[in-house]
């Protein structure tokens, strides 16, 4: 089961008067609901957002990948180099829930006996803080500073891309 939803400005006020939580905080919605969802997407201002609930912890970030935009909804949960990922269902690209590391496994041909192993491409995926405050579920915005790759997406020039780019699966008759 997903839930969709739309967080606003009025949840933002209630949050920070009722909760002393930060202003770039945004009240999610009750624990029990959100576990019962185990994910759930949300647009948080003008940023969408996903919110996994996995083994007992709670995760946000954007909600479409860095590569090429495709939804994180759906990615199958697996664990690479002891680290939890989420993986892209429409190219498999690997990030890390945690930190939005990107991840991939390679070896090296220069090496006599070359072994796979698990590299860093850094930071990809901007991700978000949740917190619990008296049963209620709260994100507050990643303030880290910089771009990060997902950012492209949160823009008008990554919106219409990405509805161009459903609207042509659309037409096709396949899903992304």
């Amino acid at each position: 089961m997903f839930l969709t939803c739309a967080v606003t400005d009025a949840l933002l006020t209630m949050a920070t008067e009722e909760n002393g939580v930060s202003d770039r905080s945004f009240l999610l919605g009750k624990k029990t609901d959100l576990i019962e969802a185990k994910r759930t997407n949300v647009t948080v201002g003008e940023r969408d957002l996903i919110i996994i609930h996995h083994q007992g912890t709670f995760y946000a970030m954007d909600q479409h990948c860095y590569h090429a935009g495709g939804s994180l909804l759906n990615g199958d949960i697996e664990e690479f180099d002891s680290k939890l990922c989420i993986v892209c269902p429409k190219h498999k690209y690997k990030i890390s829930l945690e930190e939005g590391e990107g991840l991939y496994k390679a070896s090296n041909p220069r090496e006599k006996n070359p072994q796979p192993r698990w590299y860093s491409k850094g930071i990809k995926q901007r991700v978000h803080k949740v917190t619990e405050v008296d049963g209620n579920i709260f994100v507050t915005l990643s303030e880290v500073p910089g771009w990060i790759e997902s950012d492209y997406y949160q823009t008008e020039k990554g919106r219409e891309e990405l509805k161009k780019a459903q609207d042509s699966d659309t037409a096709d008759g396949s899903k992304c």
